[in-house]
């Protein structure tokens, strides 16, 4: 938000706030600096203020009105054709657990203990009946550098969690490249939180997974890949029909009305994720 564009609407927007002394802020540190050693995401920092605050909203409602264009631009492109509008939402778990969430606010999702920055995003994807596409769903909090003060899993579970609570589909992918059961269980775990079985928590839509390669069609790998799939459909049979699964894809119908700015700002108050199992009930 740094080009001469974006810098402009940033002072219009603080001058209309009564604000016009304030500027875009030039204290965040660089790539490889630790949230503590800068001005703006360190204990007290500038995230905290008005001005901070005034422009990390500012930043992330760009985002999400941008979304929401670029949505409704496909919605019309693609209008009664059989096709699902998707959004992919990046995965920045590093520094989750991390009073400022660095990553995650410089990213534009403006997300703290004490506002959820994920679920306005599930909002507007309502209005087109879009699915919110999520990453890293086979990382664990165990695997992560605890420097970093990452926390994948309870990213996923409250970006997960958000997206249903607003009635919407959820999808998913794997960040890295895994071969493994213990990745696999994982993600049959943020597939079906509660299992196979009908406890209150939805399962996921949908999910992709990355990537194909020569490491995956190894025989011991490929063999383990596909009892992967086997148990991502509850261990049933190949079903020709999408219909007999619930999967069927209709005409795309036209958006619903925009969704004032007001309305999304509601759903950042934080709420305590859905209920997860400890593991998967399909190994």
């Amino acid at each position: 938000c740094y080009d001469k564009y974006l810098k402009a609407a940033f002072k219009e927007a603080a001058t209309k706030a009564g604000h016009p002394e304030w500027e875009l802020p030039d204290n965040a540190g660089t790539y490889n600096d630790t949230p503590d050693s800068t001005e703006f995401f360190g204990s007290n920092g500038t995230y905290l203020t008005d001005n901070g605050k005034f422009f990390l909203t500012w930043y992330s409602n760009n985002l999400i009105t941008h979304g929401d264009d670029i949505l409704d631009e496909a919605n019309k492109a693609f209008l009664g054709c059989k096709v699902k509008l998707a959004a992919k939402v990046s995965g920045m778990h590093w520094w989750y657990n991390s009073p400022s969430h660095a990553a995650e606010l410089t990213a534009g999702y403006y997300n703290l203990y004490d506002r959820d920055g994920y679920r306005p995003i599930a909002r507007m994807l309502s209005r087109h009946d879009a699915i919110l596409n999520f990453t890293c769903l086979e990382m664990r909090d165990s695997e992560q550098d605890a420097a970093a003060k990452s926390a994948p899993q309870e990213l996923v579970q409250q970006v997960l969690s958000g997206a249903w609570r607003e009635h919407i589909e959820v999808a998913g992918e794997n960040a890295l490249s895994r071969y493994d059961s213990y990745a696999y269980n994982q993600i049959l775990l943020n597939a079906r939180p509660n299992g196979i079985t009908n406890k209150g928590v939805p399962k996921m839509h949908g999910f992709t997974y990355l990537r194909s390669s020569d490491d995956l069609f190894e025989d011991t790998n490929f063999e383990l890949f596909k009892i992967f799939v086997k148990k991502m459909h509850a261990d049933q049979e190949y079903c020709s029909d999408p219909a007999k699964y619930g999967k069927e894809l209709k005409p795309l119908k036209r958006s619903k009305p925009k969704i004032p700015i007001e309305d999304l700002l509601d759903a950042t108050t934080p709420m305590k994720p859905l209920p997860w199992d400890e593991e998967t009930d399909m190994k």
